[in-house]
């Protein structure tokens, strides 16, 4: 069964000014990753994909299906506020050709478990690829509770994409869930270390949408067991989190950064906006600080 394994960057969507999707930044950004990281997470949060149609959220993975040409899988979250639209999503990832699904519960409304175990179970019943449930409180609007989890690994889920920032939760998702059946995958950068110590193999760092670099040589550093090299590049992923925080959320510094390295130059979409000029420049300088690009 498929699991995942290193670097899968929630890749960003490129849009143009106007909003729509810029399709050929897409084909770049891929393009820029595919030789570099292990895995792509398409529309997911990084991703825009609650903010984006159906039809552009099937589109922008069939593109990006279509230029990482099989050198590494693809993910498609397909989370959105209702199951038939994230069924439909669903089915068109696997015929597309994507190596697993990812969903969010359900945002806007708060749901149970119940209803959480009917949304996650349509899901399973409808593919033949492995799902994953994407948990992420801040942006669902909720938690989804351990116990839900382990349920819905009775009922067929085949992994869960930790994005709860607890270091105790993933620690109990390894240690009570994780084996050759059930995949468990760090939802960020932040804690790569840690979460390597106790077990963890895949990572889904915003980070690497830019910096791709930096973060596979801190994942090759923990899967090498070298945690004092592992240590000061995961610090020194950190003081690269520091920078995102220069722009008024990490998402558009993304924008920013690959703009900045010259791989491409793109919008996020409204109500999003741009880094501003003030911005990009204290982002550039503190990147010069560091050593990660020439002055």
């Amino acid at each position: 069964m498929f699991q995942m394994r290193g670097v899968v960057p929630p890749m960003i969507t490129p849009f143009s000014e106007s909003g729509d999707l810029d399709i050929d930044g897409l084909k770049t950004l891929v393009q820029f990753l595919r030789d570099e990281v292990h895995g792509l997470f398409v529309t997911g949060s990084y991703g825009s994909g609650p903010m984006m149609s159906v039809a552009e959220r099937k589109l922008v993975t069939e593109v990006s299906m279509r230029e990482a040409a099989g050198k590494i899988p693809v993910i498609p979250m397909v989370g959105t506020t209702n199951t038939r639209d994230s069924v439909a999503l669903a089915k068109h990832a696997e015929d597309t050709g994507a190596a697993a699904v990812a969903a969010v519960g359900p945002f806007y409304f708060e749901h149970d478990e119940e209803r959480l175990r009917r949304f996650f179970g349509e899901l399973i019943a409808a593919v033949n690829v492995p799902v994953y449930l994407y948990n992420n409180p801040k942006f669902q609007g909720y938690p989804i509770e351990f116990s839900t989890v382990e349920k819905l690994k009775s009922e067929g889920l085949s992994g869960v994409k930790d994005a709860t920032f607890d270091i105790l939760i993933h620690a109990n998702y390894l240690r009570r869930l994780k084996d050759e059946t059930f995949d468990v995958a760090l939802g960020t950068e932040a804690m790569w270390i840690s979460a390597r110590v106790l077990g963890c193999e895949a990572f889904i760092p915003g980070l690497a949408n830019a910096f791709p670099e930096i973060v596979v040589q801190m994942f090759e550093e923990g899967m090498a067991g070298d945690f004092d090299a592992c240590r000061e590049t995961q610090f020194r992923v950190n003081q690269l989190r520091d920078i995102m925080y220069l722009a008024r959320s990490t998402q558009l510094a993304i924008y920013a950064m690959l703009s900045i390295r010259g791989v491409l130059s793109s919008h996020p979409r409204s109500p999003f906006a741009a880094a501003t000029a003030s911005e990009v420049g204290a982002i550039r300088d503190a990147l010069i600080g560091m050593d990660l690009i020439k002055g």
